[in-house]
């Protein structure tokens, strides 16, 4: 594993080794020891997944306090654009970082609470996997609004959710964080 940037601040974006042969492809999605020598210690209490479809929309959700949590998430098949939206109170507010995962090139972002995290699918049937420091609350459960904003998801009529559709404007969001 090798942590390859801080794409906002403790947000980690690493990439992981990939080992293939004749059988397939294995990858080590989490080393405890090798997280912690980070600084990262993180009892993961809920792990779920979803597949989408190019040109879907997830995001940006977060749960707020009290079950804000961590996250590690990672496109275990096909390909998507991840975007973070910093909430947390102070200089970094409302910042904006992006990357590319794919199955090909194996990586896993690990961010901490006060990050709203969303996504789109460059391909038919991408699967994301999620680990959270805190089981799903739907009374915490939280979102903006995905194209509230500054960050161009290069579509003018994505595939959303009603859910993601509703969600606040980042304009109007008063941050627990």
């Amino acid at each position: 594993m090798h942590f390859e940037s801080e794409l906002l601040p403790n947000v980690w974006h690493i990439s992981l080794p990939r080992f293939q042969d004749k059988r397939g492809i294995l990858v080590k999605t989490f080393s405890q020891s090798v997280y912690q020598k980070h600084g990262i210690n993180i009892n993961w209490r809920e792990e779920f997944y979803s597949f989408s479809n190019k040109d879907v929309v997830r995001g940006m959700h977060f749960q707020t306090p009290p079950a804000d949590h961590f996250k590690l998430i990672y496109c275990a098949s096909g390909s998507v654009i991840d975007v973070l939206l910093d909430l947390r109170k102070g200089p970094g507010y409302g910042k904006v970082a992006h990357v590319k995962l794919e199955s090909d090139k194996p990586s896993v972002i690990v961010m901490p609470p006060g990050i709203a995290h969303g996504f789109r699918s460059l391909v038919d049937h991408s699967l994301m996997v999620y680990k959270t420091s805190t089981e799903y609350s739907m009374d915490q459960d939280a979102g903006i609004h995905w194209d509230s904003f500054s960050f161009d998801w290069g579509l003018d009529h994505p595939i959303t959710s009603d859910r993601d559709a509703g969600h606040i404007s980042f304009l109007d969001f008063v941050s627990p964080f």
